[in-house]
């Protein structure tokens, strides 16, 4: 069952495009990560959704029926960039006034959800929580109506390691354990990658493709990646000896080899006769953000791409 679909959706203002005949269709039971650079349209397809704001052309499936739209979006819970909360009350009277809001009969639902999101002991005002003290409270108030789908904007942004992971391992249980579907979108490719189960890349308002985890692994592809002591000179060498052209440098520290993967035993023994220490020699696959770098902006040199590249690295990585 698809929870939500877009087809030929369109939105303007003025003569300012934004979204441009966006399709894309999101299952029942998965994370999906909606990914592209800044002002690629992802939170205006997320209001769209939400009813915030109403599309210029298209059409718009919620639980797939185009009609009782808004009854179908109370199935729905949304956060969008930044979650909704009163800094002068505590978690729990923060619950209480959205459990009023979105008319939730059971009370009891409160420590409940502050308890799933481990904030059921803390006492204070809003406005001494730690970032991800707030998310974790906006995904808490979002769960009060138990909702069908989460749209999540950005909920990992400027988090911890351990915020991170605390967001991570919450929205994981939602979908494996509680048949949740979400929609998520983030800069941290990295952690997508280790939560998400689909993708939908949009860039300058367009779809540029939908795909699943398991199609990412499938078209990504694999390189040896080489580290030594001159990693320049042992990049000439090859190229000079073993005829090899399709090859990147990463960060003036990694050679990636995309060729001549069947013969692996003979570049590390060109490498080492060479005079060059071996520091590092494995094979890999494209991450998640390489791939995303591929799909946005094909002319993207990736040799000279290491300012770029960093932007969706999480810190400490």
């Amino acid at each position: 069952m698809n929870t939500i679909e877009m087809k030929n959706v369109d939105k303007s203002y003025g003569k300012n495009k934004v979204l441009d005949n966006v399709t894309f269709s999101i299952e029942k039971g998965h994370i999906v990560g909606l990914i592209g650079p800044n002002g690629a349209g992802k939170s205006t397809i997320m209001k769209i959704i939400s009813g915030l704001i109403h599309r210029s052309g298209g059409e718009l499936k919620l639980f797939e029926s185009n009609r009782d739209i808004h009854k179908n979006r109370n199935r729905i819970s949304f956060m969008i960039e930044n979650p909704i909360i009163d800094l002068s009350l505590t978690a729990y009277e923060n619950m209480q006034y959205m459990r009023m809001l979105r008319g939730v009969s059971d009370e009891a639902r409160i420590n409940e959800l502050l308890t799933y999101v481990k904030l059921n002991d803390v006492n204070k005002n809003a406005k001494y929580f730690s970032l991800g003290m707030k998310q974790r409270l906006g995904i808490a108030m979002a769960l009060l109506p138990d909702p069908d789908v989460l749209v999540l904007d950005e909920p990992i942004n400027g988090l911890d390691p351990e915020g991170i992971y605390e967001i991570r391992y919450i929205l994981k249980d939602l979908c494996e354990n509680q048949g949740k579907t979400i929609i998520i979108s983030s800069h941290i490719l990295s952690e997508l990658s280790e939560l998400c189960t689909d993708y939908i890349i949009i860039n300058k308002g367009k779809i540029v493709e939908s795909i699943s985890t398991e199609e990412l692994l499938s078209h990504s592809r694999s390189y040896i990646s080489v580290k030594t002591d001159n990693i320049n000179k042992t990049a000439a060498t090859l190229e000079k000896n073993m005829q090899l052209s399709d090859y990147k440098m990463y960060n003036d520290n990694e050679l990636r080899i995309y060729e001549k993967l069947d013969n692996i035993a003979e570049i590390s023994k060109t490498i080492t006769d060479s005079g060059f220490i071996i520091l590092q020699f494995v094979i890999q696959n494209e991450s998640l953000e390489e791939y995303y770098l591929s799909k946005v902006d094909s002319s993207v040199d990736t040799k000279n791409n290491s300012k770029r590249f960093k932007l969706f690295r999480k810190k400490g990585a």
